[in-house]
């Protein structure tokens, strides 16, 4: 493996852009699909970018990377205050993972303020828009030069 990373987002991501732009912007997924990696790009990390709705789909996505991937960055929307599966699938992936969310989980309804996986990621961004992923590039980039 040489830089390979995996963008990984769950339910509802696709639909940036249309849905309440007070918490997500108005950016949209494939906006924000291209800016990821054309950062990934300049970084010279090999990229790839993802979204499923499917929780099942998601920990399949994240096993199958333990063998492609040097690190994850993940948006598990939903699924982070939910997803016992998806943690397990992290937690078993023992390599750099970095947790995302575009709207700060901390200032919404009580029960997103409860992250599944943010004990188990090496370090996570939030509240700072589609900013939050371009720093999680940065981070990730970093990460794996050490």
């Amino acid at each position: 493996m040489n830089n390979k990373i995996i963008i990984i987002n769950g339910p509802n991501i696709n639909l940036l852009g249309e849905r309440e732009q007070s918490q997500y912007g108005s950016i949209t997924f494939d906006k924000l699909r291209e800016i990821c990696l054309e950062k990934s790009k300049e970084l010279d990390l090999n990229a790839e970018f993802v979204q499923s709705n499917v929780e099942g789909e998601l920990v399949t996505i994240i096993q199958n990377s333990i063998k492609k991937f040097d690190g994850i960055i993940i948006n598990a929307a939903a699924f982070t205050h939910t997803s016992v599966a998806i943690r397990d699938a992290l937690d078993i992936f023992k390599k750099p993972i970095i947790e995302v969310h575009i709207s700060n989980i901390y200032k919404r309804e009580e029960f997103r303020q409860k992250s599944l996986i943010s004990d188990i990621v090496t370090g996570g961004i939030f509240g700072l828009g589609a900013e939050s992923y371009i720093l999680a590039i940065i981070s990730m980039q970093k990460l794996l030069k050490k």
